[in-house]
């Protein structure tokens, strides 16, 4: 122990913060609104009475969550540019930049997730609900965004959370895109000094923290919604 040097971490902690942090956590709220957003959508074409609609969304949750995160990402970075090409008919790449590339990816990969949360959630709340609704006179959509949709939520919040936890772990492998998340900067920190060891070690320490701390609001959150049932 007395050959590390933690002096490094007092040197570097505002970069790590305001540069490495502040990305990681902007990236994860984007994800995880954009994820809930469309992985609620999926949730809907899933529990569809039109078979294509439930088939399709199927087959997309299936085929996403059997590919390693880091794979799609990979796949986005270097695929998308392509493919906005071919869509708009530009000769040439169309430049979408890493944080667009990981923001994209990360939306489309969670939303899969996010996805069989949300129908969990739909399917929990009782048919009675939605008869009920029906007779005051609310159509299939309204009864969906006024009373199911919400309640959903309600019970989904917990595990909702859990995820989000685990999207901010995952927001980690930007890293492989040479993009300055915490563990970029704290990469490229680390390469400076020469201190390999102590920076990665604070790394996991910090990550530790704000995880558990997370994780306890959740157990928290679990035995209200508990008690509201």
């Amino acid at each position: 122990m007395s050959d590390f040097d933690f002096n490094v971490i007092e040197r570097s902690w505002v970069y790590l913060f305001t540069t490495g942090m502040r990305f990681t956590l902007q990236l994860t709220v984007l994800a995880m609104v954009g994820g809930i957003v469309f992985g609620t959508a999926l949730a809907m074409m899933r529990l569809s009475r039109f078979r294509t609609l439930s088939l399709a969304a199927a087959a997309y949750v299936n085929l996403i969550r059997s590919i390693p995160l880091v794979l799609v990402i990979f796949w986005f970075y270097f695929l998308v540019p392509y493919i906005g090409a071919w869509l708009i008919g530009a000769p040439e790449p169309i430049k979408v930049g890493a944080f667009s590339s990981s923001l994209i990816t990360f939306i489309l990969f969670e939303a899969a997730y996010f996805c069989e949360i949300m129908r969990a959630g739909i399917q929990s709340v009782s048919r009675g609900q939605v008869h009920a609704a029906q007779a005051l006179g609310m159509n299939y959509w309204q009864a969906m965004g006024n009373v199911v949709l919400p309640q959903a939520f309600r019970n989904m919040i917990p595990l909702l959370l859990t995820q989000t936890i685990v999207l901010f772990q995952d927001v980690s492998l930007v890293y492989v895109l040479s993009i300055t998340d915490f563990v970029g900067a704290a990469s490229k920190v680390a390469q400076r000094d020469g201190r390999l060891v102590e920076m990665y070690l604070f790394v996991a320490v910090v990550y530790f923290v704000i995880c558990f701390a997370l994780s306890s609001l959740v157990k928290v959150l679990q035995k209200r919604v508990a008690v509201v049932r």
